[in-house]
Parts: C-alpha cells; structure tokens; sequence
C-alpha cells in the first residue's frame, strides 16, 4: 500500500506543485492578503490548478510511456515502469479533473480565472500530443504555464497585475526554460528531445542569460514603481540583491551537473531556499508589517 500511495504521488508530480505557488503571487503584493477570505479563495484556486496540472502529467506519461521505458531515468516513471496501470491512471485523470470541476463550482471561481484553467489545460494537452517538438514554441508554452497561474491568482481576486511584474515573471520563466533545455543538451545529449536537434549549446547560453538580466532589471524597475514604492515606504529596493543573489545561485547550479528541472535545481539546493525564504519574508514584512 505504502508504495502504491508513493507512486500515485510521484504521478501526480506533487513536488511540481511548488511551481503553483505563483498563484499567490498577485494576492501577496495587492497589500489583501489579510481581508476577506482572499487566502481562502486563493488555496481552493491552488487546489484546483494542481489538480488540472497533475491531469496533464499523468497524460504526458500515459503518451510517452514505450518512450519513457527506455530512458535511463524516466523509465522509473510510475506507468513506465508498471508500477501504475494505464486503466489505473486514466480513472485517476477523470477524478482529478471531475474534482477540479466541483471545487471550481462549489468555491464559485469567477468566469475569467476558469478561462485560464480551461487555457492551460488546451495549451498544455498540444504540448504532450507534438507541439514539444516545434522550437520555441516548446518553451513558449512553458513560459505560458507560468504567466497562467500569475494572472489565474489575479482572476480570482479580480486584481490587476502590475505590467512590471508580469515582464519579471516572463523574463525569468524564458530563463528558466531555456535554461532546461540547455541542460537536458549538455547532460543527455540531443537525442534526449526531438526538439532538441534544433538547438544548440550557444544559442541557448545567450538567450538564458539575457532573460535573466531582463528578469533582474524589470524586478528592480517593479521595486522602484512610483505607486508601489510608497506601499513599501521605498524598502523593496533591499530586495533587490537579494533576488539577485538567488538568480545567481540557480545559475551556479545550472553550470553545474543539473538536469535544468527547476524544480529538481531548487529542492536540492538548501542555499536557495533559504534565500527564498529570506526574500519572502523580507517581502511580507515590507507589505504587512
């Protein structure tokens, strides 16, 4: 039973579920976080974005199965390795989506944020059936899952989102997906991805880091926004560094033997996320406190 529950969660990817955290983003720095039942609307909204995600995982992995099987590490993958049945996982794609359904109905989600759920789920399904062959398309669509779940966390409180935030969010995920793709190069070879006879090694060096340059300048100049400054009292600047201190430590590690996961990168370096941590803190502290 033990390892049953272990391999459905390893299905689910709920270690991925980190990445949904940015759903929160938009409700943290609209100064809301303590009014209402925002917190709460935002959770069950959390709630249901990992369950569309974990629906597409278990999609991707019912499709590149016989693929998966001989891979040296994803053939460890649950429906890879036989350790979870196909029948087995599509049951538990229709729960997944069936319960995303309810609590969207239940929670009464506005119309708007069901868009971006309903989008991510399209957009993210042509990925698993080809669209992850096409050159920057693959990590377009990646980058979009991204700004998907910035601007689903808005939708919810029917906030906007400052267009300088949105230019971090989007410069640092470009950054982050190409900084994948890089590593899956250097550390498996271009057979590891069709897509990835397309590119090479330089290509993506250069534009990694000029998106990464892009992410620091554009968080800076939200740090320094005229109306959001005198939410802070003029402190976020002090954060500054220390983003770029965590932008640096990520890029350490991606120069190091990192597959590229940025999920895999950040869990296994403690330096990241105590900076994290630290940035986070330091965020709530200048907004609440």
């Amino acid at each position: 039973m033990k390892k049953f529950v272990c391999s459905t969660l390893d299905l689910l990817r709920v270690k991925h579920y980190i990445k949904n955290f940015l759903i929160f983003i938009p409700l943290m720095f609209s100064g809301m976080l303590f009014e209402g039942d925002n917190l709460f609307r935002t959770f069950l909204g959390f709630i249901c974005f990992s369950f569309i995600a974990s629906s597409i995982y278990i999609i991707n992995d019912i499709k590149d199965r016989e693929r998966d099987k001989k891979h040296k590490i994803k053939c460890n993958r649950p429906i890879a390795s036989g350790k979870i049945s196909v029948t087995s996982a599509v049951i538990l794609v229709i729960l997944l989506l069936i319960s995303a359904i309810l609590i969207t109905i239940l929670s009464h989600i506005r119309i708007n944020s069901i868009i971006f759920l309903v989008l991510y789920f399209i957009i993210n399904l042509g990925y698993s059936f080809g669209l992850k062959d096409i050159p920057l398309l693959d990590v377009t669509i990646i980058v979009l899952g991204f700004l998907f779940r910035v601007m689903y966390g808005a939708s919810i409180l029917n906030i906007e989102v400052s267009n300088w935030l949105y230019l971090t969010v989007l410069a640092a995920s470009f950054y982050l997906a190409l900084g994948k793709r890089r590593n899956e190069i250097n550390k498996n070879g271009r057979g590891a991805r069709k897509v990835l006879k397309y590119y090479n090694s330089d290509f993506l060096d250069k534009n990694m880091y000029m998106c990464l340059s892009m992410a620091i300048i554009f968080y800076s100049l939200w740090a320094i926004d005229i109306e959001i400054a005198r939410q802070s009292n003029n402190l976020l600047i002090w954060t500054i560094p220390i983003v770029i201190l965590v932008c640096m430590k990520y890029s350490m590690d991606i120069e190091g033997n990192s597959d590229g996961d940025p999920v895999e990168v950040i869990l296994k370096d403690k330096v990241i996320i105590i900076l994290g941590l630290i940035l986070v803190f330091s965020l709530f502290g200048i907004l609440y406190l």
